[in-house]
């Protein structure tokens, strides 16, 4: 039988981090999640997944939301706990996967076959990928990738003990700027091929 593996992919806004996921999800014969899971959570829940999207990896709104125990009415951090518990079930029914964001390396933390891995780049790298792919220009860019990381950043600081980014955090943190996306792809599948076996 195939050894179980769960990839966590954690990335800045810019630094190829989820095309990354993608290739060493397809490259491992692996399913692949990332903000699509919601099409399943959505079925399941038989709402429009639009409203689902709306919600996701975003933190919560504390001026129209609030806490009374373990109840919230913020559909942050109601559609957060879904995609939560989604991936906890697909980990415990033994599914290999790998997993974009959602602090997966944090919510997966006690499966030892986690593998979580955070992908960041230099500045100046991440600026011109972000203008090639949605074909802004360099400040629109700048803004568009500061306004993400620090969604990102809050998402994941709200639903975490540690730090979004912070090494120790991570079993692998890589700078994709250096090798490039193959190039990084390449050296991301040699240690997850070492760690498995």
């Amino acid at each position: 039988m195939k050894k179980q593996m769960i990839i966590s992919i954690s990335r800045e806004f810019g630094s190829g981090g989820h095309e990354i996921a993608e290739n060493i999800a397809r490259d491992l014969d692996l399913k692949f999640y990332d903000r699509g899971m919601l099409d399943e959570i959505a079925e399941n829940m038989n709402v429009d997944v639009e409203v689902l999207q709306k919600y996701d990896e975003k933190p919560r709104n504390y001026m129209l939301s609030r806490r009374v125990g373990n109840h919230t009415n913020s559909m942050e951090e109601i559609i957060a706990e879904y995609q939560f518990d989604f991936i906890r079930k697909k980990a415990e029914e033994g599914e290999s996967f790998v997993i974009v964001g959602r602090c997966a390396e944090t919510v997966l933390k006690d499966f030892e076959e986690l593998i979580s891995i955070f992908i960041t780049g230099e500045r100046q790298h991440k600026i011109k990928r972000v203008m090639e792919h949605f074909n802004l220009p360099e400040n629109k860019a700048i803004a568009k990738m500061l306004r993400h990381d620090r969604k990102r950043k809050q998402y994941h600081n709200r639903h975490s003990d540690a730090k979004w980014g912070d090494s120790r955090l991570y079993d692998l943190c890589i700078n994709s700027s250096p090798l490039g996306i193959e190039g990084t792809i390449r050296v991301l599948e040699n240690y997850i091929r070492e760690r498995v076996e």
